[in-house]
């Protein structure tokens, strides 16, 4: 992977977090889980670039984030939708999701992200707010949480941005 400046990136983030999805992973090389993720954002926060990623209560992957000062974000080609399908349906609980995706963990800035992903961004936590009733605006997001699985809302500084 080469390491390139965030300004060179050119991407719809609406698409690629959207529409495409990616996994986030959370951890460190010796324990970590990855999850698909379709919901998230990209921009500044606090006079940096950043990233804007949720993840539900239920979610065995929270613990990683809740431990760990990074994360990763790994974007996939299109031909690769399996890997985001299978890790999508799947619980790193009891599962080595990698080896079940076919997919290579790899090291990056204190984070796991995968040696096939077409982009990959790491992220340095910097905020976390857990979204309930109490945080909502707009009442009719409650349906989305008819059991009370609500979303935690993690803000990362972007340390790196890797493409192959």
């Amino acid at each position: 992977m080469q390491k390139i400046d965030f300004r060179q990136l050119e991407l719809n983030p609406f698409t690629v977090i959207g529409e495409d999805s990616f996994l986030l992973t959370a951890g460190s090389y010796d324990t970590w889980n990855t999850m698909t993720a379709g919901w998230g954002g990209l921009g500044y926060l606090w006079n940096q670039p950043a990233a804007f990623v949720f993840v539900r209560e239920s979610r065995y992957t929270l613990g990683f984030l809740e431990r760990s000062g990074m994360f990763s974000l790994s974007f996939f080609p299109p031909q690769l939708k399996g890997v985001l399908d299978y890790c999508g349906t799947h619980t790193g609980a009891d599962t080595d999701k990698a080896k079940g995706a076919g997919i290579t963990p790899t090291g990056l800035d204190g984070t796991v992200a995968f040696e096939e992903a077409n982009l990959i961004m790491t992220c340095r936590k910097a905020a976390h707010v857990v979204l309930d009733a109490g945080t909502l605006i707009d009442e009719s997001i409650s349906k989305l949480y008819p059991h009370g699985d609500w979303h935690h809302m993690y803000a990362g500084f972007i340390e790196g941005v890797y493409i192959p």
